[in-house]
């Protein structure tokens, strides 16, 4: 999938600490790269079905970090969103937030 000099590039790129190789972003650095090397490869070869079970995997993989991220860490999950420019849908706690408190009278 991704020659080494491109996975070191990525974990230089997104690592929190000296020596991180291993962390939530630097997994989802990877992870994103090889879905969008894998989606290139299914645009050519569109029978690949053994590739297209990968890509799911991998897809899925992606999501199950990205929810641990922002279970654990809002900020760096939507700083780590905003690098990779992926698509997030909002949580419900997301928008509560942000919504103004209804008045007693009204509610």
């Amino acid at each position: 999938m991704l020659d080494k000099a491109t996975k070191d590039k990525l974990i230089k790129k997104f690592q929190t600490h000296e020596g991180d190789t291993g962390s939530p972003q630097v997994q989802i650095a990877i992870l994103t790269e090889e879905v969008k090397f894998l989606v290139e490869h299914l645009k050519m070869h569109k029978k690949d079905f053994s590739s297209r079970r990968g890509l799911l995997k991998k897809v899925n993989e992606r999501r199950r970090l990205l929810q641990y991220l922002e279970r654990e860490d809002v900020v760096a999950h939507e700083e780590l969103a905003k690098k990779l420019k992926l698509k997030v849908r909002k949580t419900v706690k997301a928008t509560e937030a942000t919504e103004e408190p209804v008045p007693a009278e009204l509610a």
